[in-house]
């Protein structure tokens, strides 16, 4: 009988779940876990890496990233979006469809997943646009491979016009049989709208104009609406890059209500406020922007007690030349975050904010088991793919935009210290990043994970009264066929 021989084993490290942390080993083959256990129970290996000191974990996976491709690749392309993933830890990605053109017919996504599947160093999801123009195209990007829908209820970079209440609620009606979670951009568009344009006849370009123009009511009425949309036809909602207390209030409502809605926040709300205009100006700009620092605890709160679900980056590359501007309405909002926020995290778990395990639960369990990916994705045991961030929670290190592999070199981190990084990262067995460098013979080797997603059986509810049902000729009426 011939020896199983694993591909690599990474000896004594402490891995970490998201209840749990344990010294052990791991063994990896054929790109899954095969054992985790004492070093001594492990099979042979072509390889082993000694992980004495450091801290196993499953890679991050980041459900909100805006890669560029097609249409703006000066600012970001899948080759040096994922590489920067890969870098930062995050081992699986779901990318944005606000680009050129949009990812809302069945062509462009084609030609989204041969782009991404020809340079991706990490797995991928892609989104598809849910727009008032696209309702229709529900079927063929589901066909086509999507992870899940992306609607606007604000605008942000690409001007993606955004539906109108009617139009939301038609689009509800059309995803909720199928299963898939829409993600939302929740800002009231009107309101935003308006206030800027007074704003900018008044002449205020200055960048706290940019917390003025939409202030946490935009937040707030989305927020209200998309639940009340989403409880009447059973839709799964996922609110994008929650930055305000007040938001939390209407999300906890609508999942004590027993609404299918989750919510992320990212490093931005969680670590920068107000007073950062003043030291990185222009380049803070962000939608929804980064608010006053009163609005950090009780967003740390939310993610501790659940009512936020997860950690995001909303990772939204520009070059200098389009962030740094006199004029703030100028300034593309966004900047560059996959690459950063697994060491800013970790930063924060030496300084005692939250423990490991929480940390895990944030960045990778909650989003596999939110986005049907668990217990493949997001967890380090037996049978899962091997997608693994190897961290030092000892070493002290700072940001430097020049050093990251983003095309877009600007972020309001620069200079930050941090504690704790990631030193490799391993996608399916294969090392993207090793002893902190790129590995560029994995270019290429990230996949779709809509091919593995299993959401929990659809429940879509009042479906006699969605546009389709009262479009039809009632029985027995006299144009009845």
């Amino acid at each position: 009988m011939t020896e199983l021989t694993a591909d690599l084993i990474i000896d004594n490290g402490t891995v970490v779940t998201d209840s749990a942390t344990f010294i052990a080993s791991v063994a990896i083959k054929d790109g899954k876990i095969l054992a985790v256990g004492a070093a001594d129970a492990m099979p042979p290996a072509r390889e082993r890496l000694d992980a004495t000191g450091l801290h196993v974990l499953p890679g991050a996976i980041d459900v909100h990233v805006h890669f560029r491709e097609p249409g703006y690749t000066h600012k970001e392309d899948f080759g040096t979006g994922t590489a920067a993933a890969a870098c930062g830890g995050v081992t699986t990605v779901f990318e944005m469809p606000n680009v050129i053109p949009p990812t809302g017919t069945k062509e462009a996504l084609a030609l989204k997943h041969k782009l991404a599947a020809e340079k991706a160093y990490v797995d991928f999801g892609l989104y598809g646009l849910l727009g008032e123009d696209t309702i229709a195209n529900v079927p063929d990007l589901i066909e086509g491979g999507v992870i899940g829908f992306k609607l606007y209820m604000g605008n942000t970079f690409g001007n993606t016009p955004s539906p109108s209440t009617g139009g939301m609620l038609e689009a509800f009606e059309v995803v909720a049989p199928t299963g898939k979670r829409i993600s939302l951009h929740a800002e009231t568009a009107s309101i935003m709208a308006r206030r800027e344009a007074h704003m900018r006849e008044q002449g205020r370009i200055d960048p706290l104009a940019h917390i003025a123009a939409r202030p946490a009511l935009v937040a707030i009425e989305a927020v209200s609406r998309a639940a009340i949309l989403a409880e009447w036809t059973g839709a799964r909602i996922h609110i994008l890059h929650i930055s305000s207390a007040e938001e939390l209030r209407p999300l906890r409502e609508a999942k004590a209500r027993g609404v299918d809605i989750t919510g992320e926040t990212c490093p931005q709300y969680l670590l920068l406020g107000a007073k950062d205009y003043a030291r990185v100006g222009s380049v803070i700009r962000v939608n929804p922007p980064v608010r006053e620092e009163r609005n950090q605890e009780p967003l740390w709160a939310a993610l501790a007690d659940g009512t936020v679900d997860m950690i995001a980056t909303d990772h939204a590359p520009h070059v200098p030349e389009e962030k740094i501007r006199n004029d703030i309405w100028t300034a593309d909002c966004g900047f560059p975050g996959v690459e950063t926020q697994m060491p800013l995290m970790l930063t924060e778990v030496n300084k005692g904010r939250m423990a490991i395990t929480d940390y895990v639960r944030w960045s990778a369990a909650n989003p596999a088991k939110i986005w049907g990916l668990y217990p493949r994705k997001g967890v380090i045991q037996p049978g899962a793919d091997a997608d693994i961030a190897i961290v030092d929670l000892a070493r002290h290190s700072a940001v430097d935009d020049a050093k990251l592999q983003s095309r877009a070199k600007i972020t309001p981190w620069h200079g930050r210290k941090l504690h704790g990084v990631p030193i490799h990262t391993i996608v399916r067995g294969r090392f993207a990043m090793r002893d902190g460098v790129l590995c560029e013979d994995a270019r290429g080797w990230g996949r779709s994970v809509h091919t593995i997603q299993q959401m929990p059986k659809a429940e879509p509810r009042h479906q006699g009264d969605t546009m389709l049902a009262i479009g039809r000729t009632p029985a027995g009426s006299e144009d009845a066929a």
